[in-house]
């Protein structure tokens, strides 16, 4: 199933609008048909924890398992860098993102994320014209 991601847009002066657009894992959108590729689109972060998360989080490794202070500036920052990456595709017209990934890796102690797809402008394909089921005989 391809992540269909929905945001709200702000075009013009006070005007809201809302865009659809697709982002798929996928080189394709069952049931679309890529009409142009634009090109390689992304979105960068570099992201740190501030003293009090990881002195927390310092004290949470101690006993294992998930740390919420890091889990959180990381899921954050994949949202930025889906909406900037989104952002891209739209200045250069694309309505779809096919292929999209993501990076992630460390400068000294930060955290790089980093999200990159193929931007493409998609049209739905023709609805196929369905025979209608057999009707009974009237008496």
């Amino acid at each position: 199933m391809p992540i269909r991601l929905a945001l709200v847009l702000r075009i013009g002066a006070g005007a809201w609008h809302d865009v659809l657009m697709f982002m798929v894992t996928t080189n394709d959108i069952p049931g679309y048909r890529i009409t142009q590729v634009l090109g390689e689109v992304m979105g960068l972060t570099v992201r740190s924890t501030d003293f009090g998360q990881g002195f927390t989080a310092g004290f949470r490794s101690l006993g294992g398992g998930e740390i919420p202070e890091f889990t959180q500036v990381m899921y954050e920052a994949r949202q930025v860098v889906m909406q900037r990456m989104w952002a891209e595709a739209q200045q250069r017209g694309g309505n779809a993102i096919v292929a999209m990934r993501f990076d992630a890796g460390s400068i000294a102690n930060f955290t790089e994320i980093c999200a990159y797809g193929t931007a493409v402008v998609v049209e739905p394909l023709a609805p196929v014209a369905q025979s209608q089921p057999p009707q009974p005989p009237v008496a």
